[in-house]
């Protein structure tokens, strides 16, 4: 219907006809919608260059979600949809953040579920959570954190522990990422090896070998610059952030430094 709801089957042809270069007013034409509604669907989502269908029906989702939710509910509803936050958090951003999160996360390639799951375990102050948490988090089904949780798992993304009452607990590990980018590094290396035999079956010297060599070549630089970088910014990911106030700070005896004096030899 013209004026209902753009539907994902609908969103989907958008995105065809976008990766076509069709004009809005064709796509339109196409649908049955007026050109506006298009126009307005595509430009709020990315623009023609990043419109994503999956992407664009999730937020309209979440928009209006995120409606029903200003709308007057009971405190037993607010309660199930919205856990209290520590640390005198405003919920309501804190939800909007992991939304953004959990977008991002969709855009580098995890699936939807999997996504949410892993942001909330990141954005968790302990690190971990409780399948029946994450169902209160997520508003979904035992049954969906459990297969998240098994995928997530296979990728060495999260880990099971037990906590004292005996219950199974979800863990992410700060040495993820770093374990991340060495995979990264692997990958890269298999790709340069792949492209390396290339060479030999088309021939040195041919344009299609010089042109996997070089690709071999850049790709061996850059997944050698991964791991030199990882391997030295480790230690980041278990240091507390230094306080700006106590970096600017004086040690004890020594004058403040006005802005634009001269540093002492072998200081940064």
């Amino acid at each position: 219907m013209p004026g209902g709801r753009l539907t994902h089957h609908e969103r989907q042809r958008i995105a065809l006809g976008l990766a076509d270069d069709l004009p809005y007013a064709e796509i339109a034409r196409r649908l049955d919608r007026p050109t506006s509604t298009i126009t307005r669907e595509v430009m709020r989502n990315g623009g023609p260059a990043a419109y994503r269908a999956d992407l664009a029906h999730r937020a309209t989702e979440h928009r209006a979600h995120r409606r029903k939710r200003t709308a007057p509910t009971t405190a037993t509803t607010r309660g199930a949809r919205a856990p209290e936050q520590a640390h005198g958090r405003d919920p309501e951003a804190v939800r909007a953040y992991e939304e953004t999160f959990t977008t991002l996360l969709m855009q580098s390639g995890l699936p939807k579920m999997m996504a949410g799951v892993l942001t909330r375990l990141y954005t968790a102050d302990a690190g971990s959570l409780t399948a029946a948490e994450l169902v209160q988090r997520l508003q979904v089904s035992p049954a969906s954190v459990s297969k998240a949780i098994t995928f997530l798992e296979s990728q060495g993304l999260v880990r099971r522990e037990r906590d004292q009452g005996r219950r199974e607990r979800y863990v992410v590990d700060d040495d993820v990422w770093y374990q991340s980018m060495i995979a990264a590094a692997r990958s890269h290396a298999q790709l340069a090896e792949t492209a390396r035999q290339g060479v030999q079956v088309l021939g040195r010297d041919t344009p299609a070998a010089t042109r996997l060599e070089n690709i071999a070549r850049f790709v061996d630089f850059v997944g050698e610059s991964i791991t030199r970088a990882a391997e030295q910014a480790r230690e980041v990911l278990y240091t507390r952030p230094e306080s700006p106030r106590a970096a600017d700070a004086p040690e004890a005896g020594e004058p403040p430094q006005p802005p634009g004096s001269p540093q002492p030899p072998g200081s940064p």
